[in-house]
Parts: C-alpha cells; sequence; structure tokens
C-alpha cells in the first residue's frame, strides 16, 4: 500500500557505604542549590568556568514523557478514516463552530487547545514531522524512552546518552560549565555519560547558606586529586553566576509571563530558566526538559485540554519572551511513542507506535507538516493498531545534529546507524 501514501510536505513555506570522602566526591556527586553534579563531571579538568561568551546556538530537547497522541496533537482531518477510528475522541474538521481543529494546509490541524502555537507556524518558524518513531517494536514506557534517549534503539548494552555523546566528540575548547544542561534534580539518560552535564533543580527555590559552602569547600580543597579539588573551582564559581542571575526577578521580554502555576506549572518554570541561561551568554548549547502526563488512557480529551494549553502556551510564551534570539535557538520535541489510532472503551487510547515530533525556531523551514503520510485505514496500521512509523526518529536528531549544531561526526553519535542525509526532512536550514 506505499502508493497510497500522501507526500505531505512538498516545498517548505548512590545509596552505597561512603568508605572515603574521595568516593563521595568521585561517585556520589552534589546536589547543592538545586544544582547537580553528575560523576562525569567530576571528571574534568579543573578550569574556572568562563563567563558572558556571547550569543551561541542552543539546542533545547523537550520529552513528552507518557505517549504523546500525535494523531490529537496534529489532527489528519482530510484522512476519513480517522474518524471512523476516533468517533467520540476525534478532533473535529476545521469550522466556524464550536471546538474543531485549527486548519493548517487543508489535510492536517492543530488541536484547538494549541492556538498560541499557530502564529509561530504562519511565521514560518514552526515546523512538523508527523508519522516519526522507533524502528523497535517496544509498547513499555521505561523500554522506549531508554532507546530514544540512547538512540540506540534494542540495545541495553548503551549507557551513554546521544546528547552526551555529541559533547564528547564534538569539544569545545571554550565550553563552560553550562553547556550541557538538564532542567531537574536528575540527570535524564539523554545526557548521561562521560563528557560533563548538569542537572538544575528549581534556581529559586532555595540558598547556599555560608557554613554549608565552607562544608563543601573543606571536602574538595582537602583532597590532594588536583582534578577534584580543580572541580571545586567550577562548582562554586557556577554558584556564583546562577545566584547573580537573580531568578526571583527574572522578567520576561514582549510583555509575556509564564504561567508557573497549576498542572504543568513546572513546566513553564523550567523554559523561564532556559531562557535566562540563553540570556545571560553562559555558553548553554545543549537543554533538556521534562515534561509528563502524556499516558492518556481514559478521558484522554479532557486531560488534553488543560495538558495542551499550558503545554502549547508556555512554547509560544518562550518564543515571545527570547525574540530574536530565537534565531540562534531551536525547540526539538518527542515523545516516545505515540497512541492506537482507535480510541478504547474509556475515551481514551493506549500505547501505540507513531507521533509527531515539533521544530520551533529561526533555522526552521517551517509553515508545513513534514513526513510521509501513511493513512489510517485499517490495512495500513501497524500491527492493525497504530499509525505506522515513516520516519525514524534519528534521522531527526541527526538532521538537527549536522544542519542546525554542525556536528563535526553525526555518525559517531548514532553508532548503529547508517547516516544518509536524503532521509532528512529539509525542516532545518542549512
Amino acid at each position: 500500500m506505499i502508493g497510497s501514501r500522501k507526500k505531505v510536505h512538498l516545498e517548505p513555506n548512590t545509596n552505597k557505604p561512603m568508605n572515603s570522602r574521595r568516593i563521595f566526591l568521585r561517585d556520589g556527586g552534589i546536589a547543592v542549590l538545586g544544582l547537580s553534579l553528575v560523576p562525569g563531571f567530576v571528571y574534568r579538568a579543573a578550569m574556572a568556568a568562563k563567563p558572558k561568551l556571547g550569543k551561541k546556538k542552543t539546542l533545547i530537547t523537550i520529552f513528552q514523557r507518557g505517549g504523546a497522541d500525535g494523531l490529537n496533537l496534529v489532527v489528519p482531518f482530510g484522512d476519513k478514516d480517522y474518524y471512523s477510528l476516533r468517533p467520540s475522541i476525534g478532533i473535529r474538521a476545521p469550522s466556524k463552530e464550536g471546538r474543531s481543529a485549527i486548519d493548517l494546509d487543508g489535510y492536517f490541524g492543530l488541536h484547538p487547545s494549541m492556538e498560541s502555537l499557530l502564529p509561530i507556524y504562519k511565521a514560518g518558524d514552526f515546523a512538523i514531522i508527523h508519522a516519526t518513531g522507533s524502528p523497535h517494536p517496544t509498547r513499555s514506557h521505561f523500554e522506549a524512552q531508554d532507546y530514544m534517549e540512547s538512540a540506540v534503539p534494542g540495545d541495553k548494552t548503551i549507557h551513554d546518552g546521544w546528547l552526551n555523546r555529541y559533547l564528547i566528540n564534538n569539544p569545545d575548547p571554550d565550553a563552560t560549565t553550562f553547556r550541557g544542561v538538564s532542567m531537574g534534580p536528575v540527570l535524564p539518560r539523554s545526557l548521561s555519560g562521560s563528557a560533563p552535564a548538569l542537572a538544575l533543580g528549581n534556581m529559586t527555590s532555595s540558598e547556599l547558606t555560608s557554613d554549608t559552602r565552607e562544608m563543601y569547600k573543606t571536602l574538595y580543597d582537602e583532597e590532594s586529586d588536583a582534578l577534584l579539588s580543580g572541580t571545586s573551582h567550577e562548582l562554586f564559581e557556577a554558584m556564583d553566576q546562577l545566584k547573580e542571575l537573580n531568578p526571583r526577578g527574572y522578567k520576561p521580554a514582549n510583555g509575556v509571563n509564564y504561567q508557573m502555576q497549576g498542572q504543568n506549572g513546572e513546566f513553564a518554570r523550567n523554559m523561564s530558566q532556559v531562557a535566562q541561561l540563553i540570556k545571560a551568554d553562559l555558553g548553554l548549547e545543549l537543554a533538556f526538559v521534562d515534561i509528563g502526563g502524556w499516558d492518556t488512557h481514559s478521558n484522554q480529551e479532557s486531560r488534553f485540554e488543560q495538558l495542551l494549553t499550558r503545554f502549547s502556551g508556555t512554547l509560544a510564551t518562550f518564543y515571545e519572551d527570547l525574540g530574536d534570539r530565537m534565531e540562534d535557538v531551536l525547540i526539538l520535541t518527542m515523545s516516545e511513542f505515540g497512541r492506537t489510532a482507535r480510541e478504547n472503551g474509556n475515551a481514551g487510547t493506549d500505547h501505540g507506535k507513531a507521533t509527531v515530533m515539533f521544530l520551533i525556531g529561526g533555522s526552521v523551514q517551517g509553515g508545513a507538516v513534514y513526513g510521509e503520510w501513511p493513512g489510517v485505514a485499517p490495512d495500513v496500521l501497524n500491527e492493525n493498531r497504530d499509525l505506522a512509523m515513516t520516519t525514524d526518529f534519528r534521522d531527526v536528531f541527526a538532521e538537527v545534529l549536522d544542519n542546525f549544531l554542525d556536528c563535526e561526526n553525526p555518525g559517531v553519535v548514532f553508532p548503529d546507524l547508517t547516516l544518509d542525509p536524503a532521509r532528512y526532512k529539509g525542516v532545518i536550514a542549512s
């Protein structure tokens, strides 16, 4: 049935006993002021964090954990089979009355709760890649997330993440402690590995007292290992730089306001903090942000209304806050898998296959839906239940690294994938 597929885009418009202080410093890490140092960071050669590097490119990866339903995020209202599969939760075709899909190109439409992203789409800075996913068949959240973050689907022997491998194989002599940052208390698999990376919690939640700071300083300074002792300089300079940012007093630009209260408020706060780090010119190159809530087995549409309003509203706020700096910023969204094409008996959907990925930024050839649309007719569904995958998520990752970050050797980042620029979607202006 390949011949019936619609070509969507044509022209882009640890707890173990602590035997010594060295074990604590080398293996246990340290968390203070919301700043977590991962073991790879401890091994970094001692060099003071460098202030104010000026503008540089920043990739922000957002993980929609739980399996986001791409069929209701970007609605194929032009596909008649969509409505037969979803008689109660299907989003109505664009109309002038009631809640209906927001027309993008006469075939696809945004969920009505994502209206805040429409101006960015029309401006050409927002692109969508539909029917994306992993070649591995797992429907386990844990496995699928793990494989997406390692970018080596099916191989459980790979323990580092794709973003960490990028850092390793693309060294920057001017790199700061803020080159790779995750917004949250735990470093995700994507940034885990031997290259240094930081996990930042809530930058506004606590302060480092002078007594606590002195304790940690003493622990480091008493070490005979020059690298471990030298690391303290980076740690405390990073803390000082974060304090100078005055996160509590941050004022977004262009009159926008991040909605940090209520459900999904943490996502808005984290995106606000990413904006602060970018504007402070601290050398941020990779930022990672999580947002959960996408496992919609029941009452999907009532849950989506608030979730998508917050999600898309935060992305639109971030875009307006950054202004012209979005020319050097790229937002890439992902989810471990999509949902079943058929709704279940609880007005929800179950674990599926393909979904959508979003790209937002000044380098994006936006205003278009990219990818090869397989359709949702029963005879073309994956395993007779899911939207089939036509774009491997790793090809999207590779295009971003190659054409946005100018990665020296993207093949090293994806060890089991034969890279082929012919599979790129042309979504990034090279």
